[in-house]
Formats: C-alpha cells, structure tokens, sequence
C-alpha cells in the first residue's frame, strides 16, 4: 500500500488533488457569473435604447408630434366633458356654444356633475299616419313605437343599439332644440324634425295600411313613475301629451330614400 507522503508526492508531481480542484473551480464559477452579468447588464441597455430611441431621427419626430396630437386632444376632450357636465359657470356661458358643438351628438351626457338627474317619468312615443288608398283618405289609430322597442327588448339577451336607443334619444333631441309651441330653436331644430319623421316612416314601413302615407302626426305621452308602496308620497300617474302638428311626408323621409338623402 501506498503512504499518504507518498499520495502527496504524487500530487505534487502533477496529479489535481483535492484541493487544486476546488480552487479551479471556484475561479471559473466566478468568470462565468461575471460573463452573465455583463451579458444582462448589456441586454438591459439594449432594452433601454429600445422603443422610440430605435427609431431613425425622421421616424422619432413623427412619433413624438402624434403622442402629442394625441395627448392634447385627450386633455381637450376631458376639459369639454367636464364642462359640459360641471354647473354652470362663466367659462360655460361664455363659451357653452364652443362645448355643446364638441359634445353633441357623439358624446352627450345625460347627468350633471354633482347634481345627477335620473329620470322620473316613463315617456312614450306615438304616431299616426294619414293614408291614401283605394278606400279614400283615412287616418289610422295611434301606434305606440315605444312599446313596439319594449317587446323588442324584452327577453332579448342581447337588444340592438336601434331599438334601445334611437326613438328616445331622437325624442330628446327633438324637445332639446323646441321650445313648447313646437318651434325650432335653431338649425338643430329642421334636423331634429327630418330625424324624427325618418324614424317614424322606417317603423310605418314595416305595417301594412293598403295605402300611401301622405302625412304623419307625432305625439308624447308622459307619465310620472309612481311612488312605491311604502311611501306616503303622493304622485299622479296620470298622462300628459305633447302631440306635434301633421308632417307632410317627404321622398327624402321614405326609408329607401333616407341613406341617399343623408349623403
């Protein structure tokens, strides 16, 4: 058997001993873990020169100009909103025309700021058409299209925007821009009008009266919601019109004629 000097000896002559290993190996563990450092301290400024810094000069101003288009429009369209919804103040009455054209129609609020409105009363929407046909002149009886969008919607787990919101959003618009005589306000008031008789013919259209309709007469019914069992509140259910003269109807009103006409 060999000694332990000799062992020695043989490792001193060139053999890795234990010890020599180890060392080796730590040192190269450390290398390594250098080497990897500074391959993700240099991934890590790679990233950071990424995004817009990547970019050619001419692309990075483009980019810039359209972040800022963009941000000043979204500052412009939170200030509008805001005033639009906030009290009146001397910003709004000094420049509420300004707000209302960037506001209506595409984003009309239908509460005040700090003050909410909920609706009170159920409103419906009626109309009657004077016809023309082989029997003579006639008028039928009031049609309510607001409960025609009522059977729509009930039931239907996925109602159509038209039948939610057109009728009663095209009633809003036309009271917004009347005053209680039925008199247009402005030049919203003749657009209201031609909305409205649209809306009305495109739901004549879809029953058959066996003539032509020549003329078409609008009317609201409004009734207060009625307080609940437990309140001592007394409210009257009882219901109030708003009819609108006779509208002639127009080519332009008839269905099949309307898109062409907008254009």
């Amino acid at each position: 058997m060999d000694s332990y000097d000799d062992r020695s000896v043989e490792d001193g002559n060139g053999s890795a001993g234990p010890g020599s290993g180890r060392g080796e190996n730590t040192a190269s563990d450390v290398v390594q873990g250098q080497t990897q450092t500074q391959t993700q301290t240099q991934t890590q400024a790679q990233g950071a020169r990424a995004g817009m810094a990547a970019l050619s000069l001419p692309y990075q101003i483009a980019a810039a100009i359209a972040l800022s288009v963009i941000g000043l429009v979204a500052c412009v369209q939170l200030a509008m909103v805001f005033l639009h919804v906030a009290p009146s103040n001397t910003l709004t009455k000094q420049h509420g025309e300004a707000v209302d054209e960037w506001i209506y129609p595409e984003f009309e609020q239908n509460w005040k700021l700090f003050a909410p409105n909920p609706l009170q009363q159920n409103v419906a929407v009626h109309v009657r058409a004077e016809i023309v046909g082989a029997d003579g002149r006639r008028t039928t009886p009031w049609m309510s299209l607001s409960a025609e969008d009522g059977r729509a919607i009930r039931g239907n787990l996925l109602p159509s925007h038209i039948h939610q919101n057109e009728l009663r959003r095209g009633w809003d618009f036309y009271i917004g821009s009347h005053d209680n005589e039925n008199r247009a306000n402005g030049l919203r008031g003749e657009l209201s009008e031609r909305y409205m008789r649209r809306i009305a013919m495109a739901r004549l259209s879809e029953h058959d009266y066996g003539g032509t309709v020549e003329r078409i007469q609008i009317r609201s019914e409004t009734r207060s919601v009625g307080a609940p069992d437990w309140s001592e509140e007394k409210i009257s259910t009882k219901p109030s019109y708003r009819v609108l003269p006779w509208w002639t109807v127009n080519p332009a009103d008839l269905p099949e004629n309307a898109e062409g006409a907008g254009k």
